[in-house]
């Protein structure tokens, strides 16, 4: 018996370093590559340049005067015989006209698309940093699932030792093992089946969530190591929690989200500006060349020159020019309310994640220094006391299952606190100086 109970405290797991948590693996997804390989499949970001070519390019053209229109014209022949020579109106006449926009429309207009051609690398910073995120959750949710796995197949062959002990004593009637304690190993053994295979379901799923960022790479196993977590930007919990709006603010401020929705305010400032130009008359030139043929003496009639200005009289504003600029104010204090809102959420969501982050390293600290310890201990000394036929061989199977599920609970808080802080570095992001370079101002 005594045999028996050491060959169970060998096996018995410790959650005391991460590398011990896994067996090796000869091909392995980590983190970092999972990330990486996130961002470099993601057809968004390339969608996002044509889009911003395609803005630069409208700009260019927007800045461009309209083309001239020409006309030719056969004018006051005789309708009696046709004759170009008949009577001295007769004339073929050449006309060029060209318009001349509202204002500074065409400078306003070049202008607004640009600004909405430079809110394009900010959102694709934003893009990046959610989809940094987004794939670190999903490839950390697999990672809890996968290493729970292991910590229950480490774990199951110590219950079937148990189950086999139970079994034994039970048969040949020696110490205090009853036919319930031989049908609760069973049970236990068959609960640890179960709770395998609701794992290995949550894996799968994850795996297969994780495959839409990075394709068939998402079912190779991954790394049984978990990554240093770190914070993209220093944060102070407490400071956080006593800051003012002001302060809390100053930490989102230059989220790329924000600062691209900033751009879409100017973009509809310059758009009510332009409204504006439509107060203003359209302009035209138009000049024109007439050819006449000789008289019917054969002398040489004049050919004839005309040059005009044309404009429109915007006075009747009521129903158009008016309501237009209202439009264009209405339309951008509604994108303005779109950046109050976005500021509270941003805000809202990093005081929530970094007070959860607080309560997850509490939590963490109890587990590692106190917790398992000393479900360690509970569960050797009902072992001991089981193989000394001293003790309950239900307390000794209660406490290795409580033992168990502690060290499933401390994988899952310390996934949970890189899930959470994914998070905080995607709230906390902010442009690079490499990309505030490359963001022209307009």
């Amino acid at each position: 018996m005594r045999v028996l109970v050491i060959m169970l405290s060998v096996m018995s797991l410790g959650l005391g370093s991460a590398t011990a948590l896994a067996q090796p693996v000869s091909e392995s997804l980590t983190l970092e590559e999972a990330v990486a390989l996130a961002v470099e499949a993601d057809p968004w970001l390339a969608g996002s340049k044509h889009t911003q070519q395609a803005l630069n390019d409208e700009a260019t053209a927007a800045a461009s005067l309209p083309d001239p229109r020409v006309s030719l014209m056969a004018g006051n022949f005789p309708v009696d015989s046709f004759d170009i020579n008949q009577e001295a109106m007769t004339q073929l006449s050449v006309g060029v006209t060209q318009m001349f926009p509202r204002g500074d429309s065409l400078a306003l207009a070049k202008r607004q698309k640009q600004q909405l051609a430079g809110q394009h690398p900010l959102l694709r910073i934003d893009r990046r940093a959610k989809v940094e995120a987004t794939a670190s959750q999903l490839w950390l949710e697999a990672y809890r699932a996968q290493e729970s796995i292991r910590l229950i197949e480490r774990n199951r062959g110590l219950f079937e030792q148990l189950v086999e002990s139970a079994e034994a004593h039970y048969s040949s009637g020696l110490g205090q093992v009853r036919q319930q304690d031989v049908i609760r190993a069973q049970l236990e053994l068959t609960r640890l089946d179960d709770r395998l295979t609701t794992l290995k379901q949550q894996k799968e799923a994850a795996q297969r969530r994780l495959s839409e960022w990075i394709g068939a790479a998402a079912r190779v196993p991954l790394a049984p190591i978990l990554p240093t977590p770190s914070l993209a930007r220093p944060l102070t919990i407490p400071t956080i929690e006593a800051a003012d709006e002001h302060a809390r603010y100053q930490l989102i401020r230059h989220h790329p989200a924000l600062m691209a929705l900033e751009q879409r305010i100017d973009a509809t400032q310059t758009g009510v500006d332009l409204a504006e130009q439509k107060y203003k008359p359209e302009w035209g030139l138009t000049a024109q060349y007439g050819s006449r043929a000789s008289d019917p003496m054969g002398r040489e009639r004049s050919d004839l020159f005309s040059i005009g200005v044309t404009f429109d009289l915007p006075i009747f504003t009521g129903n158009r020019q008016d309501r237009e600029v209202s439009a264009a104010v209405n339309r951008a204090e509604a994108i303005k309310t779109e950046r109050h809102l976005l500021r509270r959420q941003l805000m809202a969501e990093l005081e929530t994640a970094s007070v959860q982050l607080t309560r997850l390293d509490e939590r963490l600290a109890l587990y590692t220094e106190q917790l398992l310890p000393q479900m360690a201990d509970q569960a050797e000394a009902s072992l001991a006391a089981y193989g000394n036929d001293s003790g309950d061989f239900a307390e000794a199977v209660r406490a290795r299952i409580a033992e168990l599920n502690a060290k499933v609970e401390a994988l899952v808080i310390a996934v949970e606190r890189q899930k959470i802080m994914a998070q905080i570095n995607y709230l906390l992001a902010e442009p690079s100086s490499d990309d505030a370079r490359a963001i022209e101002p307009f």
